[in-house]
């Protein structure tokens, strides 16, 4: 304690090392723990009260009645006084009043307040034994929760590796026989054959993107999601995937188009993923916007060192409440068994891995009912040099 701190009693300076006041006698340890109370909660203690270890203890009186200490006529005289003495401005607290009237000794107050202080610390002690048991056992319930949960997504992961592999092979077959009629080496087809025909190689393309984005979800929930690192055109990657998405576009009647400047300098990253990016943003885009809209894909140079790339549709948009939803695995908005909107859910989850996987970040930003923007930004140095 600084010899320059001030009693909290009598406010006379007090010596280093000190347990009692050399002017008024008070317990300077009892005055910090009250002056810690009144920090905490000032309104409970009155001004003008004196410093006395009574303030740590509640309803003196009624214990006082329950020891046969003191008789209920006269803790409502004591009771009386008290209200009067601080009505004058001076007032005091009930052992103190009690003392004034004779009504008990110094020593029965004392006994009393020590009493009630060691039931206070028991009864604290108590509760912190129980609150660090409750926090004990809580602790190793939601440690055998996260264990579980960590359990189950290995089994959902290895599921998902192994039934992917396992429609590999007869999807090859499918598509290999399909292909064979398409060229008619098994024989000329109909009008209604070929139509027919037509209607299975679509559905067995979506059925071979769907297994190939499951493999590739394995792949990178394993860390097996690796980055060929390179010199990548940015014009050219965006106008493939504009190219690749147009046909799509067209036949829902949307309207898809890039907005590129005239030169852009060269993206360091994997091209091949990239490219899968904003191919399944701009996918997506289409699938959720209404025939007679927009989608667009824009990049431009930002802070002289990276490109931005915006996908953005006059769609359907999302609400602000479910905005983190949409980079969840196998979750989709509309979950009901009727919904419009086919797909596995796991598109956006792996553009969120992959953009991650690069050290960037992908944002959405989403009004309903007038569409959606996804961007990110990827750098146009290799290890602080440019790549041009």
């Amino acid at each position: 304690m600084d010899a320059n701190v001030n009693c909290p009693g009598c406010g006379e300076p007090i010596l280093p090392g000190r347990r009692y006041c050399e002017h008024c006698g008070v317990d300077l340890a009892v005055a910090a723990l009250l002056a810690e109370q009144q920090a905490l909660l000032p309104a409970r203690i009155p001004q003008g009260i004196p410093i006395s270890p009574e303030l740590l203890v509640p309803r003196i009186g009624d214990y006082l009645i329950e020891r046969g200490l003191l008789k209920p006529s006269q803790l409502q005289r004591a009771l009386a006084l008290q209200e009067q003495r601080a009505r004058a401005g001076k007032p005091l607290l009930l052992g103190q009043v009690l003392l004034e009237l004779n009504l008990i000794t110094r020593e029965t107050l004392d006994e009393v307040i020590t009493a009630q202080i060691l039931q206070l610390q028991n009864a604290i002690t108590e509760a912190n034994q129980l609150l660090k048991q409750r926090v004990e056992e809580r602790t190793r319930e939601l440690r055998q929760a996260l264990e579980r949960l960590s359990e189950l997504n290995q089994l959902k992961s290895n599921f998902i590796a192994n039934i992917s592999h396992e429609l590999r092979t007869p999807l090859t077959h499918i598509k290999g026989y399909l292909d064979l009629l398409a060229e008619g080496a098994l024989g000329s087809l109909n009008a209604d054959q070929q139509s027919a025909l037509t209607v299975l190689k679509k559905a067995e393309n979506r059925l071979e993107r769907l297994v190939e984005d499951l493999i590739q979800f394995s792949l990178a929930s394993h860390g097996g999601l690796g980055l060929n690192l390179s010199k990548t055109d940015t014009t050219r990657l965006v106008q493939t995937a504009v190219d690749r998405s147009r046909n799509k576009a067209r036949q829902q009647g949307i309207l898809l188009e890039a907005n590129l400047p005239d030169s852009l300098p060269p993206i360091y990253a994997d091209e091949d993923k990239i490219g899968w990016v904003l191919m399944q943003l701009l996918d997506n885009a289409i699938k959720f916007t209404p025939k007679g809209g927009q989608v667009s894909v824009r990049a431009g140079l930002i802070q002289k060192d990276l490109i931005n790339f915006i996908v953005s549709d006059t769609g359907i948009g999302i609400p602000d409440e479910r905005l983190s939803e949409v980079f969840e695995p196998f979750h989709q908005l509309d979950s009901s068994a009727s919904r419009r909107y086919q797909g596995t859910g796991l598109g956006l989850a792996m553009v969120k891995q992959i953009i991650e996987a690069h050290g960037a970040q992908i944002q959405v930003k989403s009004i309903v009912g007038a569409g959606s923007n996804f961007e990110f930004s990827l750098p146009v140095r290799c290890n602080g040099k440019l790549v041009i």
